[in-house]
């Protein structure tokens, strides 16, 4: 029967590669509507963690968020089928990247994304710019999919422009070095990864455990360091891709410091589209000591 689902899912996949995108986006909007019905425990966390960033919204306020923020989960796995499976006309169709760094000058670099409703899009249309400029292929991160008929499909498609998937528990030395070579390499750390190696560090007012290795591996490479972040455009018609300059004076000899740094970035992405934001995370999950759990 598992079987049976996961080639049902695999066939709506393909279905949205063939359909036209503003029909993906309907269908996308529509799952995510009724998605909450399903997954009462993700909607416990996306209501806990918009109530710990936001405590001066009304609950009303917080909760028009969290439908709009289901609705645009729902379109971003829609949009998956085109992003996995489509052609890639059909991905420049709505997703552009604008990138602010030649990305193949060669110089030391690291990248980091945060988890935006758009990452897929976006760092999926970064794998199709790297090839257009004849530039290396990229290296990513991803985490170990439980599902064994999706896990390797998935990764296979995520590389079939050039890009290169290593699992997020490894590779360190790999990352530093590809960064030291100029090669594109994208870390996401704006997820609860475990206390190793972490601090607690302010995220809209509250103290979240953040990994340090951003600040820490682009000290070992002597690299700068260029946010991405992906975008809804104003019209809703897709997404843009945004490659920012490298952040000054980053990172220091205070990984700490560098990494409220880049927490706050993270904030001022966030505040004009808080939709768009994966509060579906448990972002929260490890607390200080003595302080209660939010979920």
């Amino acid at each position: 029967m598992k079987t049976f689902f996961n080639i049902l899912a695999h066939c709506f996949l393909w279905f949205l590669t063939i359909i036209p995108y503003r029909w993906t986006v309907a269908i996308g909007h529509a799952l995510g509507s009724i998605a909450p019905l399903f997954s009462k425990s993700r909607v416990k966390i996306v209501n806990a963690n918009l109530k710990a960033c936001f405590p001066k919204l009304s609950q009303e306020e917080r909760d028009v968020l969290a439908k709009q923020h289901w609705r645009l989960l729902g379109r971003s796995f829609a949009e998956r089928g085109r992003l996995w499976l489509g052609s890639a006309e059909s991905i420049n169709e709505f997703v552009t990247v604008y990138p602010e760094v030649d990305m193949n000058d060669g110089k030391p670099r690291l990248y980091v994304s945060m988890h935006m409703a758009g990452i897929e899009a976006g760092l999926i249309a970064i794998t199709m710019h790297l090839k257009k400029i004849k530039a290396a292929p990229g290296i990513t991160l991803y985490v170990f999919m439980k599902n064994d008929y999706f896990e390797p499909r998935i990764k296979k498609w995520r590389e079939r422009f050039g890009a290169k998937m290593l699992l997020r528990e490894s590779h360190g030395r790999e990352l530093i070095r590809e960064a030291r070579k100029g090669t594109f390499v994208c870390l996401s750390p704006d997820m609860d990864l475990g206390r190793r190696d972490s601090e607690f560090v302010p995220f809209f007012g509250v103290p979240t455990n953040t990994v340090l290795s951003v600040s820490k591996m682009a000290k070992l490479a002597g690299a700068e360091v260029c946010p991405i972040f992906t975008t809804l455009r104003s019209d809703q018609s897709g997404y843009d891709c945004h490659v920012g300059k490298p952040w000054p004076n980053f990172p220091t000899d205070d990984p700490v410091a560098d990494t409220i740094r880049m927490s706050q970035y993270f904030e001022e992405v966030i505040k004009p589209r808080i939709p768009e934001y994966y509060w579906i995370h448990k972002r929260f999950k490890n607390r200080p000591e003595g302080e209660p759990s939010i979920y």
